[in-house]
């Protein structure tokens, strides 16, 4: 029996969309990298991008467990001396809600050439409005 190498000609992407509401955001980003990465499908290629381009919608309303909502903090920094600032999550969640997720599934994704272009394939908002309805996102079930 052969191993099977997806070919790039081969691939057909498809569009996902996860509901972040009331979802740890960890548990979320582990299932979203998995997905940008195309670990999820049995065509999974480490050297081609056989993943999917990934739509999340309520990133506001997803949770931390434990005190993390307080207590853990987002590293800015400027370039310049004394350029680094330090935000809580509560902050973060009330400015920008959709880096909570970004930067957890960026945490988990490969940081070279391949890993920025399957990262670029994930959208993020707040709400739960999207402009993607013409891909035909498949909504992913995800349990609690």
């Amino acid at each position: 029996m052969k191993t099977y190498l997806a070919k790039v000609g081969e691939i057909k992407p498809e569009c996902l969309l996860f509901d972040a509401s009331e979802m740890p955001v960890g548990r979320l980003a582990v299932r979203i990298a998995n997905a940008l990465r195309g670990k999820d499908k049995p065509t999974y290629t480490p050297h081609i991008d056989t993943g999917a381009f990934v739509v999340v919608i309520n990133a506001s309303k997803a949770v931390f467990t434990g005190h993390k909502n307080e207590r853990k903090v987002y590293v800015d920094y400027s370039g310049y001396r004394s350029g680094r600032t330090e935000t809580t999550a509560e902050k973060v969640r009330e400015t920008h809600p959709e880096r909570l997720i970004k930067d957890a599934v960026w945490g988990m994704m490969p940081h070279g050439r391949l890993g920025r272009a399957q990262f670029a394939k994930l959208k993020v908002y707040a709400g739960a409005e999207h402009p993607h309805t013409a891909q035909k996102p498949v909504k992913v079930n995800l349990e609690k």
